[in-house]
């Protein structure tokens, strides 16, 4: 049966509509959003571009990642519109070194400083303000195409790239190279490209690719190997992040920011906000929204932060490594946590305010009469038990996800000492507990809708 499925997936690679003929429909969707979002109603309760982004789009986003990888990178209406800025006017420049070196950190601080702006400017809330969103990141994309080649602005620069090159490490699915064709191949049609198709968009080797993080399945390697060596297969949900050979600080951080962020989405949305905000201002002596938010979201990022700095401690003080070493290795550990707490969150937007993309697109073309009252799709307290089951599962997933990594990394050492070490995990497995019950916590508190 798997073998079935996955004849099927890399027949759909192959085929030469993929992914034209799903880009083209998203960037016209795509197109009407970022219209309603500029031009339509000003009320995010009729918007339909706002329900679509942010109701929809944002909230099914990180499922897809998890079941099939980074699909939506090669449907992407930004890197449709990167590749038609290359045709016309790309100067095909090589990526710069600081990008290739720091990419993931700006990728971070894009990420921080979009969350922020959100909640200090209300950019998500007001459909003119996610319009504006939507205007520097096409502004980005076309800068980004017409100098430098490929989808840098993917690889290195979007944030939502960033996110999900993490989550897609998870992924059900994998594309890989079949080594020992791979060995014997000369051409290396699946990076140049050939007549069948471009080269690979992200910058990848098939033959040496080990990780989801950076394939966005557009299947150009598929198309062009003369050796039909690329090979898809179904995976365990979260297996490569056990055997992670070279882990990297900036992406195990790039784990806790998100951790950070979905803390900071829950709180602000949660009934008690307002008081909780009216105390810090008395506290702080201001009652400028800008900086008690910032004070919010710094201890909010903090926390994730420092728990993990001290689970790295404690885990340095069992396998004799270094805590910054520890702190890359079992980061990727928070993964499976970090996208059952951002499922959980965006499920409270997906049931509770569904009806609204439905309502909204009716608004859209004058008939503000369908627009009800409620925009639930399922009752309050099944969305809460589908929010438990959710962080349960990501908190098992991350506990045994910490095992294996610990495993992968000291599980063969011989010596009682050394053997030691595999219980390096343990100080991981508190944190995950801690941070699991926090979530929990959160979500049992009442929240308010974004439409």
């Amino acid at each position: 049966m798997t073998e079935k499925i996955n004849y099927f997936i890399k027949g759909i690679l192959k085929s030469r509509w993929y992914p034209g003929v799903l880009r083209w429909p998203t960037a016209i969707v795509f197109a009407i959003i970022v219209f309603d979002l500029l031009f339509g109603d000003s009320s995010p309760h009729y918007n339909f571009g706002t329900a679509m982004t942010w109701i929809f789009w944002w909230s099914i986003i990180p499922l897809t990642f998890l079941l099939v990888g980074r699909v939506w990178c090669a449907i992407c209406p930004f890197a449709t519109l990167s590749d038609m800025v290359q045709k016309f006017v790309g100067n095909h420049r090589p990526v710069p070194r600081f990008l290739k070196k720091y990419g993931i950190w700006i990728i971070d601080f894009i990420y921080i400083l979009i969350t922020w702006s959100d909640h200090v400017f209300g950019m998500v809330e007001y459909p003119r303000g996610s319009g504006v969103i939507m205007l520097l990141l096409i502004t980005g994309v076309v800068v980004s195409g017409a100098f430098f080649e490929r989808r840098t602005w993917c690889r290195y620069l979007c944030f939502l790239g960033g996110l999900s090159g993490n989550y897609s490490r998870s992924a059900s699915l994998e594309l890989r190279g079949t080594p020992e064709k791979c060995q014997k191949c000369t051409v290396a049609a699946c990076y140049k490209g050939g007549e069948k198709a471009p080269g690979c968009p992200m910058f990848e080797y098939p033959k040496t690719m080990d990780s989801n993080a950076r394939c966005n399945f557009c299947g150009y390697c598929v198309k062009n190997c003369p050796n039909d060596s690329i090979k898809l297969s179904i995976r365990m949900p979260a297996k490569e992040l056990w055997f992670i050979r070279r882990p990297k600080l900036e992406e195990s951080f790039l784990a806790v920011i998100i951790m950070g962020i979905v803390f900071v989405q829950n709180i602000t949305m949660l009934d008690i906000w307002t008081t909780a905000q009216h105390q810090l201002e008395m506290f702080l002596g201001t009652n400028n929204y800008a900086i008690t938010f910032t004070v919010i979201f710094a201890i909010a990022m903090a926390i994730p932060a420092l728990l993990l700095y001290i689970a790295s401690w404690a885990g340095s003080r069992i396998n004799k490594e270094l805590i910054k070493s520890n702190f890359a290795k079992f980061g990727y550990a928070l993964i499976p946590l970090d996208f059952a707490g951002h499922m959980a969150h965006n499920l409270f937007h997906l049931l509770a305010e569904g009806k609204a993309v439905f309502y909204t697109a009716m608004s859209m073309i004058g008939m503000k009469e369908y627009h009800a009252s409620s925009t639930a799709l399922l009752s309050g307290s099944t969305i809460e038990i589908m929010q438990f089951v959710l962080l349960l599962l990501g908190a098992l997933g991350s506990m045994y996800t910490a095992y294996r990594i610990a495993k992968f990394n000291y599980g063969k050492e011989k010596s009682r000492n050394e053997a030691d070490k595999k219980h390096s995990y343990l100080p991981y497995v508190i944190l995950i507990s801690l941070l699991t019950i926090l979530n929990i916590y959160i979500f049992l508190l009442p929240m308010s809708h974004r439409a």
